[in-house]
């Protein structure tokens, strides 16, 4: 057998950096797996709430994470028929004293360049490009990991990032996503190129029967992410023939003239079907642990699956040093704390997924009544997602 590695992180997304990071400040030599050509991300915006900010934090990041983020006034929810305003959460003081941090969008790649460049900058941490991962086996003194590119590797601890159709997870788990019949289109427009009369200092999200769209700035508002979501009743477990952009079009028929004038660009953008996992159980072994989207892949609806991902990173950087050469010990006070916690998110994005998207008159009058009559600095619906947990520092 060849070298065996001390820690090996599969997936080099923004999970997987941060978990590299916060191990290596542990003086452990961490390598960092990757199935692409190069170290970068997919996609555009990304909303990052307290919780997520308090590990970046955490993580000695969150300087740079400033620097690149907007900060809106106001998350504003939209009547996406209409086009009246239903409620808003009021960003500032007020929320940063009640949570500790604001609220922040960036672009995605922008926060996994501030992490590749935080991994960057340690000297224990390796790189491995073009590696994908193909099957992995645990044995008594170390785990081996056989890529597609016919290397075999070996760690004494491997960390599974690697995102919703995890190699890793089938070790520990038969879980399998779980299809939502939602589709995603997410585009980006300049911001010169932007056509409608909106306020860019707050981010708004419209929500209709089936329907929602999110708009907000990134790059020092010179851009304007926007991601529209709808139901497809196409939906065929057989066939990838569904989500089409004459279905967005007609989902979205009956929007408000703002939508419609938003979304002409929708068809230039990244399509992806939402999925999810069930909560697990069980994701760590003696020597193998989950992270990020293949512990608990959840729907984007509360914004948190990058934040959760950051919340396992300190957990896990944490249990890994009060446990010392303890590695089984640390993985599994890291899932026992982590499974609870990420569970609970799940459900809650579902349950917001079919409040927001709800189609039947009685529902909708009692969630818009609800929204209508609550205040901006009403965070009590929110202290559960944003309030501190136990996260110390690396």
């Amino acid at each position: 057998m060849g070298e065996v590695k001390e820690v090996i992180v599969v997936g080099g997304g923004i999970g997987g950096l941060a978990a590299a990071t916060g191990i290596a400040k542990l003086g452990k030599k961490v390598t960092l797996l990757e199935q692409a050509p190069k170290f970068g991300e997919v996609g555009a915006g990304l909303q990052v709430g307290p919780n997520g900010l308090r590990a970046l934090d955490t993580l000695g990041v969150l300087d740079e994470v400033y620097k690149l983020a907007v900060f809106p006034r106001r998350h504003v929810f939209m009547d996406a028929l209409s086009g009246k305003e239903l409620s808003a959460v009021q960003f500032g003081d007020s929320f940063s004293d009640r949570f500790g941090y604001p609220y922040i969008v960036i672009h995605r790649s922008d926060l996994h360049s501030v992490l590749l460049k935080a991994c960057q900058s340690l000297d224990n941490i390796s790189f491995l490009t073009n590696h994908k991962l193909e099957f992995i086996e645990e044995f008594a003194d170390y785990v081996e990991l056989r890529c597609e590119n016919g290397e075999v590797l070996q760690a004494e601890t491997v960390i599974g990032a690697d995102g919703i159709r995890s190699k890793t997870r089938a070790l520990l788990s038969l879980a399998n996503p779980v299809v939502s019949q939602y589709v995603a289109y997410r585009f980006t427009v300049p911001m010169s190129e932007m056509t409608i009369n909106i306020d860019w200092d707050e981010k708004l999200t419209w929500i209709g029967p089936g329907i929602h769209l999110v708009q907000y700035p990134v790059r020092h508002k010179s851009v304007i992410n926007q991601v529209a979501v709808f139901k497809s009743y196409k939906f065929n477990e057989n066939t990838e023939d569904w989500g089409t952009a004459e279905e967005l079009i007609q989902m979205f028929g009956d929007s408000c003239s703002t939508i419609k004038e938003s979304l002409k660009l929708a068809e230039n953008g990244l399509v992806t079907k939402l999925f999810d996992i069930e909560p697990l159980e069980k994701w760590s072994s003696e020597r193998v642990t989950l992270l990020g989207d293949s512990a608990h892949a959840m729907l984007q609806y509360l914004a948190q699956g990058a934040c959760q991902a950051l919340e396992d990173a300190v957990c896990l950087t944490e249990k890994m040093r009060t446990n010392g050469s303890n590695v089984a010990k640390a993985l599994d006070e890291y899932q026992q704390e982590r499974i609870p916690r990420t569970a609970e998110v799940q459900r809650g994005a579902r349950t917001w997924g079919d409040i927001k998207h709800a189609e039947d008159s009685v529902t909708r009058l009692l969630r818009d009544t609800i929204m209508l009559n609550r205040s901006a600095d009403d965070y009590k619906y929110l202290d559960w997602l944003y309030k501190e947990r136990t996260l110390s520092t690396v």
